[in-house]
C-alpha cells in the first residue's frame, strides 16, 4: 500500500471488495514477553477498515527486513513497538514457526512467523517508535494472566496462544530448532 493511500481508520479510506483485496506475502517475527508475574504482553489491536471495527490482541512483533535475521528483527520490533532494548541473547527461541493467513480489510497477508520468548519484569510501553498505521490500530496494551487468556471471549492471536507459551517451559522441543506449526487463518476479514 503506498504512503498516499489512506489507511483504515483515515478518511477517505475505500474498503476494497474482499476479492479485490492486495495479497501480501512476508516473512515476520512475534515476541511472547513474559513479566516476573507471569503475565504476557498483549497489543489490543483493530480494523478500522470494518464497520464496526474488528478488535483483536496480539503479541509484539512485525515484519523482517531484507537482509535482517529473525532475531534481529525480533529485537528490532521491540524497540519499535515497546521501547524495550535487549541483547539478542535474551530472546529464547526460536520457539515455533508457522504459516499463518492474516485477512484484514485492505489487504490478505501470506506470512510466515517466528516466535521468540524473552522474560523480563514489567514495564509501560513506550509507542514512540510506533508506525503510522499502529498508531491508527493499536488501541491499548495489557499484560494477561494465563487464567484470564483461557477464559476471554476475545480473539488472541496466535489463538492457541497457551500453548505457545507453554514451549518457553520445553526448551527441549525446540532446542534443534523450532516447533513447525499448522498452517492456520487469523482474520479480520476472511481471506
Amino acid at each position: 500500500m503506498s504512503p498516499e493511500t489512506p489507511l483504515p481508520g483515515q478518511p477517505g479510506f475505500v474498503r476494497p471488495a474482499p476479492e479485490d483485496r492486495p495479497r501480501l506475502t512476508r516473512r515476520a517475527v512475534r515476541v511472547l514477553v513474559v513479566d516476573d508475574e507471569d503475565r504476557v504482553l498483549l497489543f489490543h489491536d483493530s480494523d478500522h477498515g470494518l464497520d464496526p471495527s474488528a478488535h483483536f490482541w496480539d503479541t509484539p512483533g512485525g515484519g523482517v527486513d531484507p537482509g535482517e535475521s529473525d532475531r534481529q528483527a525480533a529485537v528490532r520490533e521491540l524497540v519499535e513497538e515497546t521501547g524495550q532494548r535487549v541483547h539478542p541473547d535474551r530472546l529464547a527461541g526460536p520457539l515455533l514457526e508457522r504459516v499463518v493467513v492474516h485477512g484484514y480489510s485492505d489487504k490478505v497477508v501470506d506470512q510466515t512467523e517466528v516466535y521468540f520468548g524473552l522474560r523480563m519484569p514489567a514495564f509501560e510501553v513506550d509507542p514512540a517508535g510506533h508506525t503510522e498505521e499502529e498508531r491508527l490500530c493499536i488501541i491499548d496494551t495489557r499484560w494477561w494472566r494465563r487464567t484470564d487468556l483461557a477464559t476471554t471471549v476475545d480473539d488472541v492471536w496466535p489463538r492457541d496462544v497457551l500453548a505457545v507459551l507453554s514451549l518457553l517451559e520445553r526448551p527441549h522441543e525446540w532446542r534443534e530448532g523450532p516447533v513447525l506449526g499448522p498452517t492456520v487463518e487469523e482474520s479480520t476479514l476472511p481471506a
